[in-house]
């Protein structure tokens, strides 16, 4: 008897997205499941991120927010998703990424395939060459500040799969451990360390609207 889902989602790009996620590296998150943790029982840790998914009854765990110090004094907080859901994550960007690659501008660099820091840094210094003047743009408090429903918006103007927009918006609205331990909901903004963030993120910003 043949198995019925109601999203069709290939058991082969879950195991591609655990490979791509162990290439990464990173640390455990909230659950302290380290990669080779997950991997001591693989099959069935894929075979739990594809069921659920599969069925719409994937819920991400809480993100485990860790604080970075910055030169300035400040701090920037980061996001750290446990190993599997790194993992689904990773699954939607698989399924998202080539829909909206080809929309990006050729100057855009950041989390991109085949693009890199090193190769914009390359850019920058053949154009200082040609020109005398440089402007440096930076919106302040942008990841901490996105509005999850014009977010969802501007992805839907890019795919209409259901169990994509289904799984950015939980994402989107996943629970926060804080470094004392306690939970906290988020309304808005979306936390720097996931896999699905940069590209959710760059959506926003550069996509043709």
């Amino acid at each position: 008897m043949t198995e019925t889902k109601p999203f069709s989602i290939s058991k082969q790009v879950v195991f591609e997205a655990y490979k791509r996620v162990k290439a990464n590296k990173g640390s455990a998150g909230a659950d302290k499941e380290s990669i080779q943790d997950f991997e001591s029982n693989l099959k069935g840790n894929l075979y739990r991120i594809w069921n659920r998914m599969s069925s719409g009854t994937y819920f991400p765990p809480p993100v485990k927010r860790v604080e970075i110090p910055k030169k300035d004094g400040k701090i920037r907080p980061l996001g750290i998703p446990t190993v599997g859901d790194r993992i689904a994550q990773m699954v939607v960007k698989l399924y998202l990424e080539p829909a909206v690659e080809q929309k990006f501008h050729n100057d855009s660099y950041g989390y991109r395939p085949n693009k890199s820091a090193l190769e914009a840094l390359g850019v920058t210094r053949k154009r200082s060459w040609q020109k005398d003047w440089v402007v440096d743009l930076d919106i302040k408090g942008f990841f901490d500040n996105i509005d999850h429903e014009l977010m969802l918006q501007l992805v839907k103007r890019h795919t209409s799969s259901r169990w994509v927009l289904l799984y950015i918006e939980r994402w989107l609205k996943a629970c926060v451990e804080m470094p004392d331990g306690r939970i906290e909901a988020r309304e808005k903004g979306t936390p720097q360390g996931g896999v699905a963030t940069p590209l959710t993120q760059k959506v926003s910003l550069n996509l043709n609207m």
